[in-house]
């Protein structure tokens, strides 16, 4: 059974970082491209970055770029997101997937695994 569970969010200010872990289960996590998404209040599901599954960094949606890092420890099977200089836009629960030989894709349909989500709250 695979799991990918979410972890490291919850409530800062304006300015400070959060670093979020998604440890996965069931699966080799070097097989897969692991993403990071999130979901504002009242808003879809949106593409914040990702890695594919050979490793390789594909992109960061424009607002996160230069403030957020994705990584992942293949040993640990677990990936991360490194959350710098945080915005009250930047609220939302964030969301880890998991797209099995994928290249890291901005597409929800195109992964096959998801965590139940996280929530980061960035107070002004």
């Amino acid at each position: 059974q695979v799991q990918l569970v979410e972890s490291g969010g919850g409530l800062v200010q304006a300015g400070g970082s959060l670093r979020l872990s998604c440890a996965a289960s069931g699966l080799t996590l070097r097989r897969y491209a692991m993403a990071w998404f999130r979901q504002a209040p009242g808003k879809e599901r949106e593409f914040v970055t990702a890695l594919t599954w050979s490793g390789g960094n594909t992109d960061y949606t424009d607002p996160v770029k230069g403030r957020f890092t994705i990584s992942r420890d293949n040993a640990k099977n677990t990936v991360y997101l490194q959350m710098n200089s945080l915005n009250t836009e930047d609220t939302g629960v964030y969301y880890c997937a998991a797209d099995l030989w994928g290249h890291g894709v901005p597409n929800v349909s195109e992964y096959d695994y998801w965590g139940q989500g996280t929530q980061v709250t960035v107070s002004s």
